[in-house]
């Protein structure tokens, strides 16, 4: 084992232990129809039925319930307009906890809305979530609160590895897990967790080609950032912030990597809809389309998909049923 698989262990039986009453353990689903496309034994993880709609909730619970009652007290700072907002927000209300939401002033109606009804507290900064998150931190650091990391924290890593704890329970024998990756928080949690207990299992990253931030750092050997184009997988786009704990995971423990096209992603999306009746975001739809994509080389294996989350605006889906 290495000592990054080792680390991550550790921090994911601990998670496993605290927030599993205040989780969904989600559905293994078989994929009949990617099973064939393949030639493989393939299962779909539905995160995109947890709780809030992603596995970000895994992480946003794992951190604040970790925090001692000081830092309770003094309240816990964010930034996020996605499934992360979204988790934090539902665990802030759940365990009574005070804290504040930074979105940037170009957040969509639809997000805002929902963070609301989540009786999220929202403060309004920059117009990127870049700028966003720099002003969160500052403010936290300043005013000596708690900032919670979207990926960067072992906290959150470690909640996010209680996938891998679930699929350890759910299936035997798993050859590849193929998840999406954005901060590199959820596939550094399972990669960590799984190759601890079997370290020739293979894990494949996937990312949009029009924001693909991690595989480029990963291949220039430090955190870079190339910039984002528009993506359908709008859940995992943007820079990764400098000294992400999540890099070197990637680097260590991800075997390979998928670089998915937009045409790719609303295939995929129209593939869950139509094969399995299920509906998720862009960065879920990653891992299908590199399936459907390679086809040929999930040949003979046991793989697990990770669907990562379920939220889809209306004029997105509208776009990729046209």
């Amino acid at each position: 084992m290495s000592e990054r698989s080792l680390d991550v262990l550790k921090e994911t039986l601990e998670a496993e232990e605290r927030i599993r009453p205040h989780i969904r353990q989600t559905p293994l689903e078989p994929s009949p129809f990617l099973s064939e496309l393949t030639g493989g034994d393939v299962y779909l993880k539905l995160e995109n039925t947890q709780i809030t709609g992603s596995f970000k909730l895994r992480g946003a619970v794992n951190k604040l319930l970790s925090l001692s009652d000081e830092e309770r007290a003094r309240e816990i700072v964010t930034a996020s307009t996605g499934n992360h907002a979204a988790a934090t927000a539902w665990s802030l209300a759940r365990f009574g906890i005070a804290g504040t939401i930074y979105v940037p002033n170009t957040a969509s109606p639809a997000k805002i809305d929902n963070l609301r009804r989540l009786g999220a507290n929202l403060k309004f900064e920059g117009d990127d979530c870049v700028d966003t998150e720099i002003h969160a931190r500052r403010t936290a650091e300043e005013s000596g609160r708690v900032f919670v990391s979207a990926y960067s924290d072992p906290k959150i890593i470690g909640g996010q590895g209680t996938i891998g704890v679930e699929l350890e329970r759910e299936l035997d024998g798993i050859d590849v897990v193929v998840a999406p990756i954005g901060g590199g928080g959820l596939i550094g949690g399972i990669a960590g967790y799984l190759k601890a207990k079997r370290p020739g299992l293979t894990i494949i990253g996937c990312q949009p080609v029009n924001s693909a931030n991690m595989y480029e750092s990963v291949k220039a050997g430090e955190i870079v950032d190339r910039g984002s184009l528009p993506t359908l997988s709008d859940g995992t786009a943007g820079g990764i912030e400098p000294g992400a704990i999540t890099f070197e995971l990637c680097r260590d423990l991800v075997d390979d990597y998928a670089l998915i096209s937009e045409d790719e992603i609303a295939e995929a999306i129209r593939t869950l809809i139509d094969a399995h009746s299920l509906l998720v975001e862009g960065a879920a739809a990653l891992s299908v389309a590199a399936l459907q994509r390679d086809a040929q080389h999930f040949e003979g294996q046991r793989v697990v998909v990770i669907l990562s989350g379920a939220r889809i605006s209306l004029d997105t889906l509208r776009s990729v049923l046209v």
